[in-house]
């Protein structure tokens, strides 16, 4: 039921062995794919729900890392600073117009 959750996202969880604490059981557990992600509680619920709440914030600092690189394109570069880094392919969108094939 709960593993349903993260299967969608395909990711796996490592369930650990029940622990007893007093008369308590603690449940612990990481996510197989990023064992860094790691849930205990005193219910699998709660356990899964650690998980859940650290998978969204890594999520969510993963983005705005990403869409810091997705800022930085070819476009952002001058024709020389692109040039300098050419190797032969065809840049999709990119001519480097008349002015400077002629030099």
């Amino acid at each position: 039921m709960y593993e349903d959750i993260f299967a969608d996202v395909q990711l796996t969880v490592v369930e650990q062995p029940i622990e007893w604490v007093g008369n308590l059981p603690l449940y612990r557990g990481h996510l197989k794919e990023l064992p860094f992600i790691t849930g205990e509680g005193s219910s699998k619920k709660a356990m899964y729900r650690q998980l859940a709440e650290q998978y969204q914030e890594y999520v969510a600092l993963n983005q705005v890392e990403e869409e810091k690189d997705e800022e930085m394109t070819s476009s952002l570069l001058t024709a020389d600073q692109l040039l300098k880094y050419y190797d032969g392919e065809t840049f999709d969108g990119f001519s480097l117009g008349e002015s400077l094939k002629e030099e």
